[in-house]
């Protein structure tokens, strides 16, 4: 069954972006995706989006939902015939919504699973907390709103980076089907991009240092995103070989594990003191 036309509004958007070895990124990707490399690095990161009015581009506004949702996303690009292709693969999606979560892989492209989230958002300051319900998946991050972009970003402005995030609007992720990959594009119609001055940013799956040691993620900048009038596409599922494929439940550690390993090793917390 084809997806019909999704409308609504993002709310609030963060990407709280890493730059990443690319040899070492690509080891969590499965084939056929390959890191998309910005002077010398990958690129990864955490999104956190809050959707409203949620609703089939045919039904009114007032039958749209809303949830607060999160995801790990890696910049990748992929050949297709004889055309480089770019976009997003998402190893996992995490859902406030029941009913996502319910029809993720089923009837919305894209496996979700559900989780609770903390989030406090005071004049321009954003704090969100994220711990999936099966403790496999956790996300911190805290910031408000800066000028610029921070000066140890590896992108030189922040329309250069809004418009490498803009460009990688199709995003995958693991379908239901072992060997299947869903595919959702998003169409923004008044883009905007914001920077975040980032004070603290967790990652179950950034902070492992068994799949990331120490010094190869590192945080680069955020981003904010307000008001964003868009639409999903569902796109052509994606068939590929599973036998290099990173087991999520490997991936991502329970909150416990992974705060006391980033405390003592891992490099890219942050903390602002004034």
């Amino acid at each position: 069954m084809r997806l019909p036309v999704i409308r609504g509004i993002i709310d609030r958007r963060i990407l709280a972006n890493y730059r990443i070895d690319p040899d070492v990124l690509a080891k969590q990707l499965p084939k056929p995706f390959r890191p998309q490399v910005v002077n010398g690095f990958g690129i990864a990161g955490i999104c956190l989006i809050r959707l409203v009015s949620i609703r089939p581009k045919t039904l009114p506004l007032w039958m749209g939902i809303s949830s607060e949702n999160a995801a790990h996303r890696i910049a990748v690009e992929w050949d297709d015939g004889d055309q480089m292709r770019t976009g997003v693969y998402i190893p996992r999606r995490d859902t406030s919504s029941f009913l996502n979560a319910l029809a993720g892989g089923r009837i919305f492209p894209g496996v979700h699973h559900r989780a609770k989230f903390e989030v406090s958002e005071q004049a321009d300051h954003y704090r969100i907390r994220v711990t999936s319900h099966d403790r496999q998946a956790q996300f911190l991050v805290a910031g408000r709103v800066a000028d610029d972009l921070s000066k140890t970003s590896i992108f030189h402005s922040v329309e250069e980076v809004s418009h490498f995030f803009e460009c990688g609007s199709i995003g995958y992720s693991p379908a239901n089907k072992p060997d299947q990959f869903d595919g959702l594009e998003l169409r923004s119609f008044n883009w905007q991009v914001t920077p975040l001055d980032i004070e603290h940013v967790e990652s179950s799956f950034f902070d492992n240092a068994n799949l990331f040691p120490p010094g190869t993620a590192v945080f680069d900048n955020a981003l904010l995103m307000r008001s964003i009038d868009h639409e999903w596409h569902e796109r052509t599922s994606m068939q590929a070989k599973r036998d290099n494929v990173p087991s999520i439940t490997a991936q991502c550690e329970t909150y416990q594990g992974t705060a006391e390993r980033s405390q003592r090793a891992h490099p890219i917390l942050l903390e602002h003191h004034t």
